[in-house]
């Protein structure tokens, strides 16, 4: 579980539009927020 100010692992994902995103491409150069929320009609 990540806590507030914790440094996320890096990973790689395919965003909505198809493109790569990797947390590689941004150490030390940008914040990250990742923010995660219940799938679509679902109680939550």
């Amino acid at each position: 579980m990540l806590k507030i100010g914790q440094k996320i692992p890096e990973f790689e994902t395919n965003l909505d539009n198809g493109e790569l995103f990797r947390t590689s491409e941004f150490k030390g150069k940008k914040n990250i927020v990742v923010y995660f929320y219940p799938k679509d009609f679902t109680r939550g």
